[in-house]
């Protein structure tokens, strides 16, 4: 397992462009959105309002091709996103790179949130409508039709790539915080030498039983839905997860309320940090520069994680969209980013810094990935009641198993490209065991492993967006320039 911790180091290390090259995942993601925000003239802030209108409805037809009216499309797309990025992501960011990750985080999320626009106007442009008329779409799809049938090489590395991630960003990380969050669980009441506790040797892995247990009962969970056709309870995750989410949202929002002396310095930190990290903070050896790239890179990536802009996977969601006007989705599909990182992940941030749990030292050492946020809530929470960590426990379990589910759609919709539906049940059987490995290996080899498929994933997309910006262009002031009328007032 060290080996494998070793190679998957070293090949992070040369997808993220650190620590022996330029930060180049960074530049391509940063700089495509910069590059799109200017091309189109700021329409992730200019556009907010529209965005809002179609939300409501006011334009949904139900004649119009396509699964789902615009709202759905959203939710879908967010039950895929909203999930352990925004709580042990942030953590993991804050961790490595120190409080000033969440301002690229919040960095990220502005410029993500005109890459989501471009990927679903693309996504419903160039989308397939199949014979039961049911849409299949997404970047496989655009780079294929958009840019002509050459690029197909291009399209089906995104594809095979997509399947890789699925496996990776929507499954193993989902898995591995349900069980380490349960360890926590464990060892805040049984004593050290429990044998839910003591790690054990299974399979060449030194892991705790609990862990394994979790692995069992969350792989059995995912395996009766994907495989099993158990649809009831996908939609119930589907319904619990958004419950659960407002929530989070609250509780974290009265964790705020409670220490509203800190929000001030809490952002003066984040800000002031963002570009003069702690070196004793963040446990990094390195001069200045080199220190604020780490807490670049860590911002990025986390919020790449969280919102997925670039990434790929949501336009999927977004092209099953009902409707015939391809921005219209756009400007749906923007709000992700909003909704998922300015919002849901700033509150978990904000808790963690102005707590101040990403500095208590527990057994000697500053707690990582869920367990950090768990503490920032019981923290936070105390002078109200002193469970606040079951908050994260809960949000974890339904978070990571919706995550799981509608990240299951995704790669099999990558199988079904490149080899059609008989490759989508082989498929499934790779994501339930995929799914238990990831629960029980170690934090960094799981993170380390989704980072490398989410930067890959990344790669050919935001190549497509680039050479088909021009198109969205196009496609976007030829709809702004017409008057549109409210269809369903």
């Amino acid at each position: 397992m060290e080996q494998v911790k070793h190679v998957i180091e070293n090949v992070s290390g040369v997808v993220w462009g650190w620590p022996r090259l330029m930060p180049l995942m960074v530049v391509m993601l940063l700089g495509t959105g910069i590059f799109i925000t200017f091309r189109l003239r700021w329409v992730q802030l200019f556009k907010i309002g529209h965005s809002v209108d179609v939300l409501r409805g006011k334009y949904d037809n139900v004649l119009d091709d396509g699964d789902i009216n615009h709202f759905q499309a959203l939710s879908a797309a967010l039950s895929a996103t909203v999930g352990i990025g925004n709580i042990a992501g942030v953590a993991t960011a804050i961790y490595y790179g120190g409080p000033g990750a969440l301002f690229w985080m919040w960095i990220t999320a502005i410029f993500g949130m005109a890459l989501k626009f471009v990927e679903a106007t693309l996504a419903v442009r160039f989308r397939i409508i199949n014979p039961d008329g049911s849409a299949s779409g997404g970047p496989m799809y655009y780079i294929e039709r958009g840019l002509g049938p050459r690029w197909k090489p291009l399209a089906m590395a995104f594809a095979a790539l997509a399947i890789v991630s699925s496996f990776g960003t929507g499954n193993s990380i989902q898995a591995f915080t349900v069980s380490d969050q349960i360890l926590s669980e464990f060892k805040a009441f049984l004593s050290k030498d429990d044998w839910l506790i003591v790690p054990v040797n299974f399979i060449g892995i030194h892991v705790e039983p609990a862990r394994i247990l979790t692995g069992i009962a969350t792989t059995s969970l995912v395996a009766l839905v994907i495989l099993g056709g158990i649809k009831r309870i996908g939609r119930v995750a589907a319904k619990l997860a958004p419950a659960m989410a407002l929530i989070y949202v609250v509780s974290g929002s009265i964790i705020l309320l409670i220490h509203w002396q800190r929000i001030i310095p809490t952002f003066s930190t984040i800000l002031s940090e963002a570009f003069v990290p702690r070196a004793e903070l963040v446990g990094f050896a390195g001069g200045g520069f080199l220190l604020f790239l780490n807490t670049m890179i860590w911002g990025v990536k986390r919020g790449l994680f969280s919102n997925e802009a670039g990434q790929g996977s949501a336009p999927i969601a977004h092209a099953a969209a009902k409707t015939k006007e391809p921005v219209r989705e756009g400007v749906v599909a923007m709000m992700g980013p909003l909704v998922d990182t300015l919002i849901i992940c700033s509150i978990t941030g904000l808790v963690i810094v102005a707590t101040n749990a990403h500095e208590v030292l527990m057994g000697g050492s500053r707690l990582n990935g869920s367990p950090l946020t768990a503490l920032a809530f019981k923290t936070g929470l105390s002078p109200l009641f002193g469970y606040g960590e079951k908050i994260i426990t809960i949000s974890v379990f339904l978070f990571a198993i919706s995550t799981a589910i509608s990240w299951s759609y995704y790669g099999d919709r990558g199988a079904e490209y490149l080899l059609g539906t008989v490759a989508i049940k082989p498929y499934k059987v790779a994501y339930v065991f995929a799914h238990f490995i990831g629960s029980i290996v170690s934090l960094e080899v799981v993170w380390g492993f989704g980072d490398i498929a989410l930067g890959l994933m990344a790669i050919p997309n935001l190549i497509a967006l680039i050479f088909l910006s021009k198109k969205t262009k196009e496609l976007t002031r030829d709809y702004f320039s017409r008057k549109h009328e409210f269809i369903n007032p």
